[in-house]
């Protein structure tokens, strides 16, 4: 590509902060470094066409975990670690809320269940079990229980007796949440450039030259906001998992309303314009999805149209409309890496399936480095 002036002039002369990656954590790093530094030149690089890692790709699950994935993390990690990494969510959430105002991102508080299988008793009596010193340990955060035992009022089948509640967890519309994000770097002059990918980054005393293919400029800090993308720049701390997803068609007097959990998480519904979207299925195949590729799988597919006609909706005629998936950030820990990785370069990645809930904490915590 030949640069007119205008473009030298305008997007790459004097460039202050340079993001990678403009989703959740990209958006509110930046969002942020205005509010820090209101002359600077802030500049957003990301691959797509649109922020679609997992930003537009997620099922819009404002949660924080369900009882038995934190009883999981219970199990490998230490009690102070799990209640800081919920805490952390949960202000996230109500910082994503107060930014954006909750009507603008379709925000719903209608509470969030976990279902267990049949098949799955020991998970479901220790889960009971231990329910009460769960809800102990997150009293002095939530000053209430938050989670109970409900009939299941759903109708949903090859389950066993009691569904868990949570109060807590609301659901929102991930579409409006990132156009709401966007509308708000472009107001606060934010320059956001799509479909160019970073080749290559050298760091001199100064700042950092980038590479994008076919042309390059010159920044003083380099921030990554990559999350499942971060493997190199991390040095594999960060790994790709990537999450499949589908879409019913709007369904008639459809009366399942709320964010749902199976099996630590690893598949989750919603209810969302009459319609069931449905999610998960990587334990079925942990290697081949820790990948990049934007694909679904007829195994995983597969079992969440099976899961659907056997639990979800059994007594219910559906047709499915769209299926996609999305690419997470794990690794061996669950916190976030937020840090300094040279003189001139950071990033704020491995967001372990919680963007929604985190991305905007995981922001500013980035943001805050500078």
């Amino acid at each position: 590509m030949q640069l007119s002036y205008w473009e030298i002039e305008h997007w790459f002369t004097n460039v202050d902060y340079t993001i990678v990656g403009s989703g959740i954590v990209g958006l509110h790093t930046a969002l942020r470094l205005r509010e820090r530094f209101p002359n600077s030149k802030i500049l957003i690089i990301e691959k797509g066409p649109l922020p679609q890692g997992a930003s537009t790709k997620n099922a819009g699950f404002a949660c924080f975990g369900s009882l038995s994935e934190i009883i999981s993390d219970l199990n490998n990690h230490t009690e102070e670690e799990v209640i800081s990494l919920i805490q952390k969510r949960w202000q996230g959430l109500q910082l994503l809320r107060k930014r954006l105002g909750d009507t603008v991102i379709d925000f719903k508080p209608y509470g969030g269940y976990e279902l267990f299988l049949k098949d799955d008793a020991a998970g479901y009596e220790d889960c009971l079990r231990r329910m009460p010193f769960a809800n102990e340990v997150l009293r002095p955060l939530f000053k209430a229980d938050v989670f109970a035992k409900e009939v299941d009022r759903f109708d949903f089948k090859g389950i066993q007796e009691y569904l868990i509640f949570n109060p807590f967890e609301g659901q929102i519309d991930t579409g409006l949440m990132m156009q709401a994000l966007l509308k708000e770097a472009v107001a606060q002059n934010i320059l956001i450039l799509n479909s160019q990918t970073v080749t290559s980054y050298h760091e001199s005393q100064d700042g950092v030259f980038v590479g994008l293919g076919d042309f390059s400029f010159t920044t003083k800090k380099l921030l990554f906001a990559t999350n499942g993308f971060a493997g190199g720049i991390t040095k594999g701390a960060v790994t790709p998992a990537r999450a499949q997803v589908l879409i019913t068609k709007p369904i008639p007097n459809l009366d399942i309303r709320g964010t749902f959990h199976i099996d630590r998480g690893y598949y989750y519904f919603r209810n969302i314009n009459n319609r069931i979207l449905f999610g998960g299925g990587r334990n079925l195949d942990f290697e081949g999805e820790t990948t990049t590729e934007f694909a679904q799988t007829e195994l995983i597919q597969n079992q969440l149209d099976k899961m659907l006609r056997d639990v979800i909706l059994t007594n219910t005629d559906f047709k499915i409309d769209h299926r996609w998936s999305g690419i997470m950030g794990m690794g061996s820990q669950k916190n976030p890496i937020v840090q300094q990785l040279s003189d001139h370069v950071y990033c704020g990645v491995r967001l372990g399936g919680m963007g929604v809930a985190i991305g905007s904490i995981v922001g500013m915590e980035l943001a805050d480095l500078i």
